[in-house]
């Protein structure tokens, strides 16, 4: 199989990549202090817009931080911790970024522990290990200290992986496939939870926010369950080096990479319809959120845009079947 398959995408998703790259290495000129700080023994990984190397003018930065050492002795000093947090919030100020949501809130610093420690406990939720554990393998991107970020990646992995040893000729990680799905149904239950007797602007932020919902969100986690699929499909099980490839893809990359496999060329198509819808998505939210929810307040606008979502959706389950093809990974996925 070929390793990468970077074929040619739409000038607007090409755009935005090299534009976000561009963005990322100006973020990281103002982090010098931050990197010496993390050295090798922390790192802050981007998610969201970013993390997709997809980002407008107008998107926030969504960011972890993880360390090494145990939940009881973090890595990273708890002082040298708030003064990355600081840098972090100049740098961001500095290029007329967002502040972080909800006053810094979720600035928090994890160990690979706690990340690891807590899959498939009920602290996992509660705590948001799981948001960041499932983000960091599905659309992150390394800000600062990379060598420590693919280090914890790995051990993540391998814990994902643990029967690797005893079935590596035919290792279906259904583990980790599961978590993707619980991953996306949170998504929704969230998005759910607050539709009920909202005012005419708060329901446009939330149709706003289920029509990224429906794009972004969704190809982020099925983008990397096609993936896993597709390879173990192909190979009859999937390494944890297959799946340091997923990671170092971004979700529309990875779709990229379906299309360009010969033997997935029943599924191509569909492929070919996600990417174009998907980039559509993008141009339709290139504007300040208080445009696009003036826009949400439109009911025929709305109705187009509720279209395109459903279609989108269409494609993925298309693109599931024509890769499964009846395969038991489909099977884990459906049921």
């Amino acid at each position: 199989m070929s390793s990468n398959g970077r074929d040619e995408v739409g000038e607007l998703l090409e755009k935005r990549r090299s534009k976000t790259e561009e963005r990322i290495k100006e973020l990281q000129a103002k982090l010098l202090d931050a990197e010496k700080l993390c050295g090798d023994k922390a790192c802050v990984y981007a998610t969201g817009s970013f993390g997709r190397r997809e980002a407008s003018q107008h998107s926030d930065l969504d960011i972890f931080i993880v360390g090494e050492g145990t939940i009881e002795q973090p890595a990273l000093d708890p002082l040298d911790e708030i003064l990355v947090k600081a840098d972090l919030i100049d740098a961001t100020r500095a290029m007329k970024i967002r502040d972080f949501s909800g006053g810094g809130e979720y600035l928090k610093h994890y160990t690979v522990d706690e990340l690891i420690g807590a899959l498939g406990t009920p602290e996992d939720d509660a705590s948001n290990t799981f948001t960041a554990r499932l983000l960091l393998l599905l659309e992150s991107s390394p800000l600062l200290g990379e060598q420590v970020y693919h280090r914890i990646t790995k051990k993540v992995i391998a814990a994902y992986w643990k029967d690797y040893e005893d079935h590596k000729h035919d290792f279906m990680p259904a583990f980790l496939a599961n978590d993707i799905l619980r991953m996306w149904r949170t998504f929704c239950v969230n998005y759910e939870a607050f539709t009920q007797t909202d005012p005419p602007e708060k329901k446009a932020k939330r149709k706003l926010k289920n029509y990224k919902l429906k794009h972004s969100r969704l190809l982020t986690c099925y983008s990397g369950l096609l993936y896993l699929m597709a390879v173990f499909v192909h190979n009859k099980t999937v390494s944890p080096t297959d799946a340091v490839k997923m990671i170092n893809l971004t979700p529309t990359q990875r779709l990229e990479w379906l299309r360009s496999q010969p033997h997935l060329k029943p599924a191509h198509p569909t492929i070919e319809r996600l990417i174009a819808r998907y980039e559509e998505f993008l141009g339709h939210t290139d504007e300040p959120e208080e445009q696009l929810v003036e826009r949400f307040l439109d009911k025929a606008q709305y109705g187009v845009f509720f279209k395109t979502a459903s279609d989108m959706g269409d494609a993925i389950l298309e693109t599931l079947d024509a890769i499964g093809q009846g395969n038991r990974f489909r099977r884990v996925v459906i049921v």
